[in-house]
């Protein structure tokens, strides 16, 4: 896995990224690294990966064990075909992790078409910033 390192495209959360390996390339991802990954189904005829699941690694397993264990899972491993893995900075929190992953999963909370193993219940984390909708005063001050 390639590491990007000392440009001035650094990413505040991301360190670096595989996106749309192949199941069998599992073993290619670095043991303990933190962050988010993605499973993914591929179809082949529209050139597209159909997400299926979002997770997160902290320091405990690391994002290859996780693979490994959906590989394995008699639930998921038929379900996808490959895997996207976002490594996070050494400086990030296993909470801005966990938060990371409350948003993406949140984002396909009500989506129809999102696999039945993305579909979470809500992040109560996200509901307790949750607002019913911007008022001026609130849309002038971001605004700046």
């Amino acid at each position: 896995m390639k590491q990007q390192t000392g440009t001035g495209n650094s990413l505040r959360l991301v360190r670096s990224c595989v996106q749309w390996m192949p199941k069998n390339k599992i073993g290619s991802v670095p043991e303990g690294m933190r962050g988010i990954y993605t499973l993914h189904r591929r179809r082949p005829r529209l050139k597209k990966y159909d997400v299926v699941y979002v997770g997160m690694a902290d320091g405990r397993a690391g994002i290859r064990a996780r693979l490994r264990r959906h590989a394995n899972s008699k639930r998921k491993r038929d379900l996808w075909t490959h895997f996207s893995a976002f490594e996070v900075w050494p400086n990030i929190s296993e909470a801005e992790i966990a938060e990371l992953e409350g948003l993406l999963r949140e984002i396909y909370r009500k989506d129809k078409r999102a696999n039945k193993l993305n579909r979470q219940k809500r992040c109560r984390r996200i509901q307790q910033v949750r607002v019913r909708g911007w008022d001026e005063s609130r849309s002038k001050t971001l605004e700046g």
